[in-house]
């Protein structure tokens, strides 16, 4: 009998459709990697229905950690720092066997380390990575190696601890100190329920998977916010005594004056946390309950997952891969603050970056360092803006430029001057869809006839949340509840079958988990080159765009939504806007 490869059991077990196996079959011919890994990466099935097919190719057990029973006798026999290392947690043990859930049982590193470690019998079972790493921080409790703790910085002799209220307890309540005695502001700062109170914020907010933490003073204590998903959740709140301790402790940890507090300031927190780098930007702003302080959480490993895992469809990944390496024009995104055009940015650096290639980039700031490009940040008070930059920029024998944002007139056209002499370029605006980044543009102030001879293409995007592959269930709808998406049945009366999530643990109960991108790729042909010369109305551009084979985010969120990755409530909340 032949061996089925995980793609066909997929479709053998109705977890995909057979033409969502060739569009996978597809990718995989431009772009090789693993048809499994491929399909999870395009929507297709969850990494949950992946594992387990792979799991039944290889002839080993599957374990879904969310339900099984973990015995913390077996946890107890591999050290935590091997569990992190080879992303794997011991389950059960028997005598001298040990069955232990792995993301890779092929691994013979980890194999050999399991033998000569715990000298058992080594069982593996497959896991999905994520529901590993899960089962990790519940099942091990964080040590020293476990704190979030400042690069250069020495960690306290003591674990973040989930329990906020006997952290506060034990500090006690206090007197305010007062703003000019900075020597007691910063003992204060150094005691150690304020650090682990402050570790506790961030450990607890990358667990979480949050991007931004919020620490927020009102009139009686300070609340804490994590923005999860794109999503504000309160998580916990803190007395008004705590506030000045901690927000002092804060922006120590950031390199800020403790001292000052009538104006607002910047800092970093670099951070290495379970083997991976993480970079906070925070932000320290006066309210009038006291200082506000707001920490973006950036994942350096993020931008390097590949433009696959993005969320594009094969057919717009396949021409953003051909529009960028073009050897010059512009290519842009465009979209609201927070919509992942950075990110979209860099993977595509991060594809087309290689030895032959030239690559410098100007941002404020630079979020993420990548290595072989040369990145310069923005420093105003030295006279270093985006176009003293570029234009240095062009005696630098450059082969692709990105500007992390067109701001102003001397900016474009300075970056319009790069494309037109032999220079790729990729930039962003600010712009609520692709036809209108060329408007900006000229409301900017750059001539039509430069941009239709540059722009050789615009990415419009949003981030959607996903469905929570851990409690996703089926539900009915009326297919003409999905014409505001452009969705036209043949009978309205018919029914389709969507996905949402019930809400659980894994998702904390909100029912989705994980984003993914949502996307409009206009790409500029001789119709649409010329309607932008004759400044026609910005209908006229849409329409030559759809009729280049541009779709709307509305319909590519269609997509996603029958596809079950998110649901149409999700994708109403971040495309659609008043009058639209």
């Amino acid at each position: 009998m032949t061996r089925k490869d995980i793609g066909e059991l997929l479709v053998a077990h109705k977890a995909i459709a057979p033409e969502q196996l060739a569009q996978a079959r597809e990718v995989q011919r431009s772009a090789p990697g693993d048809i499994g890994r491929i399909i999870a990466d395009l929507g297709f099935a969850t990494d949950k229905q992946v594992t387990k097919a792979r799991a039944e190719v290889m002839g080993v057990q599957f374990v879904d950690l969310n339900t099984a029973r973990v015995d913390q006798a077996a946890v107890n026999v591999v050290p935590e720092r091997m569990a992190k290392q080879h992303n794997l947690i011991a389950i059960s043990k028997n005598g001298t066997k040990l069955i232990v859930a792995i993301a890779d049982p092929n691994n013979p590193i980890a194999m050999q380390d399991l033998r000569l470690t715990t000298g058992c019998q080594i069982i593996p079972a497959l896991a999905t990575e994520e529901d590993i790493q899960d089962a990790i921080r519940r099942n091990y409790r964080a040590g020293e190696d476990g704190l979030p703790v400042p690069v250069g910085m020495t960690s306290p002799s003591m674990a973040p601890d989930s329990n906020i209220s006997a952290l506060i307890a034990s500090y006690g309540a206090r007197e305010d100190t007062s703003d000019e005695d900075v020597e007691a502001m910063t003992k204060v700062a150094e005691e150690a329920p304020i650090i682990r109170i402050a570790h506790t914020v961030i450990l607890q907010a990358i667990r979480d998977g949050a991007s931004d933490i919020h620490v927020e003073p009102d009139r009686r204590g300070v609340r804490v916010r994590y923005r999860i998903d794109g999503v504000l959740h309160e998580t916990m709140s803190v007395p008004k005594y705590i506030q000045a301790p901690l927000i002092s402790r804060l922006k120590i940890m950031a390199e800020m004056n403790i001292a000052e507090r009538r104006v607002p300031q910047d800092g970093r927190i670099p951070i290495r946390h379970e083997g991976k780098d993480y970079d906070m930007r925070v932000s320290c702003l006066p309210t009038i309950y006291g200082e506000k302080i707001v920490m973006r959480i950036l994942d350096k490993s993020s931008v390097l997952l590949g433009m696959s895992k993005l969320g594009f469809s094969p057919e717009d990944q396949a021409q953003i891969e051909e529009l960028t390496i073009q050897p010059n024009g512009m290519f842009l995104s465009t979209g609201p603050t927070g919509s992942g055009k950075t990110t979209t940015q860099y993977s595509v650096l991060h594809k087309i970056n290689s030895v032959e290639k030239n690559i410098i980039t100007i941002e404020d700031p630079v979020e993420y360092q990548l290595g072989g490009i040369s990145q310069v940040q923005v420093n105003r008070k030295a006279g270093l803006t985006f176009a003293t930059a570029l234009r240095s920029f062009l005696r630098q024998d450059p082969d692709i430029i990105m500007v992390g944002e067109m701001r102003d007139l001397e900016t474009a056209e300075i970056a319009v001057e790069a494309s037109l002499t032999g220079h790729l370029v990729l930039s962003t605006l600010h712009t609520n869809d692709a036809p209108s980044a060329v408007y900006r543009m000229v409301d900017m102030g750059v001539e039509p006839y430069l941009i239709s001879a540059t722009v050789i293409g615009v990415l419009a995007q949003r981030l959607a949340r996903r469905n929570c592959s851990n409690c996703k269930v089926p539900f009915q709808v009326p297919t003409a509840e999905l014409s505001r998406f452009g969705f036209k049945p043949n009978n309205p009366d018919d029914e389709v079958t969507l996905y949402r999530g019930q809400g659980c643990e894994a998702c904390r109960h909100t029912g989705y988990k994980g984003r993914i991108g949502i996307y409009e790729l206009m790409r500029i042909n001789d119709e649409i080159a010329e309607l932008v010369v004759r400044r026609a109305p910005l209908a006229d551009i849409r329409e030559a765009a759809k009729a280049n084979g541009m779709h709307e985010l509305k319909e590519d969120g269609l997509w996603k939504v029958l596809e079950g990755i998110t649901t149409p409530e999700e994708v109403m909340r971040v495309v659609f806007t008043a009058g639209h």
